[in-house]
């Protein structure tokens, strides 16, 4: 839908849910509810039409609307997802989804006097769709659920930020904003097949955190004292220490990896997402 909790009709909704609620009073506080207005800037602007964004009652006001829906769906024998304004039709053929989309697009725009919007609304085979950042994938003859690219890239995007070692943070409190960032994103797609997905992520979140503990040590003295504390020769700390190799380059580099050991990492909080994806599953 396009601005759906901006364009909802009231007297549609108001119509709608009066015909299961029919206490007068219940209906006229929803209508006060809808009817409150918008202050921008000290001034109050009546609204005529959609329900306020992050209100407790509007997602069950938008399902009301969205229910009806729903009924169509089901009366005309189609399988169907939606979660809020967002849906999804699957039907066997390229020419049976361009007519129910026209089907259906007249219906929300002309009975429930929604819009459509014709940009983010296709026709196209699931595994090249995108939904709530799911996609689908054929496995052994039936589909498989897994996440979608772009949901990937901006987890990524997310995890870079909280690993750049430009990041002025101590590495507990990093620690504990990359679990709440994992628990909570997993959590999320936990019904995704990713495992291999995620041992990679795991491997390149693992080297950046390597190179942020590069990064805070800073002087040579201090990369040596610590190396060899982690379990590093002497002789060889001081070499790695005196290294002009880049951040990137050497958080890659054996020497961090045999001292800032998965282990260690572990031990000091930096859980990985394939850890909390097998606690979830």
């Amino acid at each position: 839908m396009e601005k759906y909790f901006d364009t909802v009709n009231h007297d549609k909704l108001i119509g709608l849910i009066y015909k299961e609620v029919k206490d007068i009073r219940v209906i006229g506080l929803i209508r006060k509810y809808l009817n409150a207005g918008v202050m921008e800037k000290g001034l109050t602007t009546v609204t005529t039409e959609g329900v306020p964004q992050g209100g407790n009652l509007s997602p069950l006001l938008s399902n009301i609307m969205l229910h009806e829906l729903d009924i169509e769906l089901e009366r005309r024998g189609l399988r169907f997802c939606r979660y809020a304004d967002d849906s999804n039709v699957y039907v066997k053929s390229r020419k049976s989804a361009e007519r129910v989309m026209k089907s259906i697009t007249k219906f929300i725009e002309e009975d429930l006097k929604l819009k459509v919007n014709k940009e983010k609304s296709k026709v196209d085979r699931p595994w090249k769709l995108k939904y709530l950042g799911y996609t689908f994938y054929t496995k052994k003859g039936e589909m498989g659920i897994r996440v979608h690219p772009m949901s990937i890239k901006k987890l990524k995007g997310k995890l870079k930020n909280l690993t750049g070692r430009s990041n002025a943070m101590s590495m507990e409190f990093r620690a504990m904003k990359l679990r709440q960032l994992m628990v909570g994103w997993v959590s999320y797609f936990k019904l995704a097949d990713m495992r291999s997905s995620l041992k990679k992520l795991d491997e390149w979140l693992r080297r950046r955190i390597r190179l942020c503990y590069w990064k805070q040590w800073k002087k040579i003295k201090t990369k040596h004292d610590n190396l060899v504390k982690l379990g590093a020769m002497n002789w060889i700390a001081w070499e790695h220490a005196n290294t002009r190799k880049g951040y990137w380059r050497i958080s890659n580099s054996p020497i961090l990896a045999t001292t800032l050991t998965n282990k260690y990492l572990r031990e000091e909080g930096f859980i990985t997402l394939t850890e909390r994806y097998l606690q979830v599953r």
